[in-house]
């Protein structure tokens, strides 16, 4: 069977909107032929590619109608708003009646801008884009396909705000990938030796295209630090994603930005030596984005602190059982870092539990066999 993802991949930014895509993509094509089309698709090494440059919904329809007629696919796997509706549009055009469509929704978008339309510094752009995702997510849902959602919140939220569900409904979360599962031997020395014995308090936090979540996270990130400044010696933090000058603020001594690395292995030794890895995401971040995170931190046998949205889609890691979740408050999540940092064997079990969670059931190579079968079951439909 031929396969057409759709989606906003984009290889100069290998996190995030990326990771989804990719890694599912990757490991489809033990079952499909895989072609597929998003921003940038330079990284995509194991089939065919075509890479749209332009997050314009003509430029996508014009792709996908190209694909359609050269590629042939049985069955499109469109994810997000943007590219199910290029694809839904294409088929249409094409008159394409054999070939299959599914969508994917990562996220409720108008969800998400609903919630931070509160505190958004232009309360009338956000308002639009609340309008504009309304419109184009219930279009999808409204269509008559089948949809996988990253969570099961997620059809919970359909139902509330849609009033109704797509006919057929699946849940496939987000993965984590291989070299965080296998046991790492790293050659490289401690990139934090010269902040020992601080414990590390690691978050990761690029910068994302138009969503202020991260954003949301290195503000209380700087907040929680400033709050513990007197403790220097004891705990530091650490940014992955951004660099210092990307702030105007001043900043407490015990916080450092390492920026983004373009090596991978970078990455993994700078997370396989931190101690604590931090998702401090506000009420009002809808932070969908953390999952990818806190899977991260959890597959490294990292102790997790997290805010309760830091653990959206996620619920099946428990406080005091894989994680500590605490408030929303600069006090109680520095109280809390504070905690975990001086008690960090005691809270071993906690890393260890999630880590045998993450090896069952959260690994890409499985998520894609789930989805596998959906898609081909699909098509024999």
């Amino acid at each position: 069977m031929r396969l057409l993802i759709v989606s906003t991949l984009d290889s100069s930014q290998p996190f995030g909107a990326f990771t989804r895509p990719f890694y599912l993509g990757r490991y489809l094509t033990r079952d499909f032929e895989v072609c597929q089309l998003g921003l940038n698709c330079s990284a995509v090494d194991y089939g065919q590619s075509v890479s749209v440059g332009s997050r314009s919904l003509l430029s996508y329809v014009r792709a996908i109608q190209t694909c359609i007629a050269e590629f042939c696919p049985d069955i499109i796997y469109a994810q997000e708003n943007l590219p199910g509706l290029a694809a839904l549009i294409s088929l249409v055009l094409t008159r394409q009646e054999k070939c299959q469509l599914v969508f994917d929704f990562h996220t409720l978008s108008p969800f998400e801008y609903w919630t931070r339309l509160s505190s958004a510094p232009n309360k009338l752009v956000e308002f639009v884009q609340f309008i504009k995702t309304y419109i184009a997510q219930g279009i999808l849902i409204l269509a008559n396909k089948s949809v996988i959602v990253a969570s099961e919140l997620i059809t919970q939220l359909i139902a509330k705000w849609y009033h109704t569900v797509p006919r057929s409904i699946y849940c496939v979360g987000n993965g984590v990938t291989d070299d965080l599962l296998v046991a790492p031997s790293f050659a490289h020395p401690d990139p934090y030796h010269q902040l020992r014995p601080a414990k590390i308090v690691i978050v990761i936090a690029p910068k994302t295209f138009q969503f202020p979540t991260n954003d949301m996270s290195v503000a209380m990130t700087i907040q929680v630090a400033r709050y513990l400044e007197s403790h220097s010696k004891e705990i530091h933090f650490i940014v992955i994603g951004r660099n210092v000058d990307e702030n105007t603020q001043s900043l407490p001594s015990n916080i450092t930005f390492v920026g983004f690395f373009l090596e991978r292995n970078d990455f993994l030794t700078h997370l396989n030596y931190a101690d604590i890895g931090l998702l401090p995401f506000p009420q009002q971040a809808v932070a969908g984005g953390a999952r990818n995170k806190a899977l991260d931190y959890f597959a490294y046998q990292k102790l997790v602190v997290s805010t309760p949205e830091g653990l959206r889609g996620l619920e099946e890691f428990r406080h005091l059982q894989h994680l500590l979740v605490t408030g929303y408050s600069i006090e109680e999540v520095a109280n809390t870092v504070l905690e975990a940092a001086t008690n960090l064997e005691h809270y071993k079990p906690l890393a260890e539990a999630a880590h045998r969670l993450i090896r069952e059931k959260y690994s890409w190579s499985a998520m894609a066999q789930k989805l596998a079968e959906i898609l081909k079951n699909e098509v024999k439909s």
